[in-house]
């Protein structure tokens, strides 16, 4: 028997309302804003967290001096559709995967993810 439930993942950023609403947007899902701390979550109940963290340091990505903090990987139908809408707030990332078809971007607070196709 299990001693836990549906975990949520918390990313700590420097402007949570910011980073919600990037991936809101993304994943199409309920954003919630506070003062220091947004989510987003699915109307299954799936959730993603934000806090914010005065003296948050973007990853370099791909490069490691500063290394990732978190890495999010989402499903797209069509890799080439899923890109236009994360283009408008995310940075282009140099790394591809051609194992999994990806492309990967960082989100506004600089962490990396993959737009991935199954």
């Amino acid at each position: 028997m299990a001693i836990a439930r549906f975990p949520s993942i918390v990313i700590d950023c420097p402007d949570p309302g910011a980073l919600a609403t990037f991936y809101g947007a993304m994943l199409d899902w309920k954003v919630d804003v506070s003062s220091d701390w947004a989510e987003v979550r699915a109307e299954y109940g799936q959730c993603i967290c934000f806090q914010q963290v005065e003296s948050y340091t973007p990853p370099e990505w791909p490069n490691q001096d500063v290394p990732q903090q978190v890495h999010l990987d989402v499903i797209v139908d069509d890799l080439d559709v899923g890109e236009l809408p994360c283009s408008t707030s995310a940075r282009p990332s140099p790394t591809t995967n051609l194992v999994r078809r990806s492309e990967c971007s960082r989100d506004p607070a600089g962490h990396p993810f993959c737009l991935c196709v199954e």
